[in-house]
């Protein structure tokens, strides 16, 4: 009985979180457009951080609770996920494809595929300090500088007939109140995610870091996997290569960065994060490949993208069983 409760609050938690965060997601791109802020701001830094919301209450209480393995795993699942899984279902909603022809797509590219692995570059001694929180951070703010060396890379508007939903100082106090709601649900739904987490490593024997790996790093990419569709279905490629880069750059910097600044933690034991390190190399290496060989992320491309995650899923369970 006891199992089927926390069953129950771990399928309520992960919906609530997903549904929390993909509304975050849809105020901050209302507010953004109603304070005129340029499309590319919206797709990186407002999407990217909104999105990523949920990965930082998860693993910001996993590492208070001194569960740092769950933190962790959400860290390298997560980027994971949104290097092959959300990148992949982008595109097969997409009309033709996700364009990716852009110097500053290109570029971004290159700079998202390796931060994605200076985390496990990092925890190589077993350790986050806050000087690895300071280099995380940094190379946030060196991405940032570099993004906004020239004015062409953010350069373009959103129309006044984009803007909806707000009328007036009255509305937009309004869509605040239910953006601070958002993140109330986001805090407790974060608190339930880690009380189940350590419930089932300890009653089921499976390690913490692998909840986190494959469920909760699944469970906190809803709001990009549903930025990602509704965008596509809109024709708006510019906003999903944003969104999937930024998310990638802010969870591995940011999140992560301001999580062990706050909280350092050690992990004693690497070797459930192996196959989970194997493969953020092949999924960041391959998504530079594929958006740095044509212009056009293809849906042929999509489901190499896709068999990569497969591939992931059925390794960490077939080395676990085994």
């Amino acid at each position: 009985m006891i199992f089927f409760y926390y069953l129950l609050l771990f399928l309520v938690s992960i919906v609530a979180l997903g549904w929390a965060g993909a509304r975050l997601v849809r105020n901050f791109v209302v507010i953004a457009e109603y304070l005129h802020l340029r499309e590319f701001i919206v797709g990186f830094f407002v999407m990217a951080v909104a999105a990523s919301l949920p990965n930082f209450f998860v693993d910001l209480s996993a590492a208070l609770k001194g569960v740092p393995q769950l933190a962790f795993g959400d860290t390298v699942g997560s980027n994971i996920v949104d290097f092959t899984l959300v990148m992949a279902i982008a595109v097969f909603f997409s009309r033709n494809g996700i364009g990716a022809g852009s110097r500053m797509v290109q570029g971004s590219a290159i700079f998202t595929s390796v931060i994605a692995l200076l985390p496990l570059v990092l925890v190589l001694d077993g350790k986050m300090s806050r000087f690895d929180g300071i280099i995380l951070i940094s190379g946030f703010i060196i991405y940032s500088i570099w993004l906004f060396a020239k004015e062409a890379r953010f350069k373009k508007i959103y129309s006044e007939s984009k803007i909806k939903n707000i009328r007036g100082p009255r509305m937009f106090l309004w869509i605040i109140i239910k953006t601070l709601f958002f993140l109330a649900i986001l805090l407790i739904a974060s608190q339930g995610i880690i009380k189940c987490a350590e419930f089932f490593s300890s009653s089921l024997m499976v390690s913490v870091s692998l909840v986190g790996l494959l469920i909760v790093g699944l469970g906190n990419c809803f709001p990009e996997i549903y930025f990602s569709i509704v965008s596509a279905r809109k024709n708006e490629n510019w906003l999903i290569l944003g969104d999937i880069m930024g998310a990638i750059i802010v969870v591995a910097t940011l999140n992560l960065g301001i999580v062990t600044l706050i909280s350092p933690f050690t992990i004693t034991d690497l070797s459930p994060f192996y196959v989970a390190m194997v493969f953020t190399i092949i999924s960041s290496v391959a998504s530079l490949f594929i958006i740095r060989s044509g212009k056009i992320i293809s849906k042929k491309e999509a489901v190499i993208l896709l068999s990569i995650y497969l591939a992931f899923l059925f390794s960490v369970i077939f080395i676990r069983v085994v």
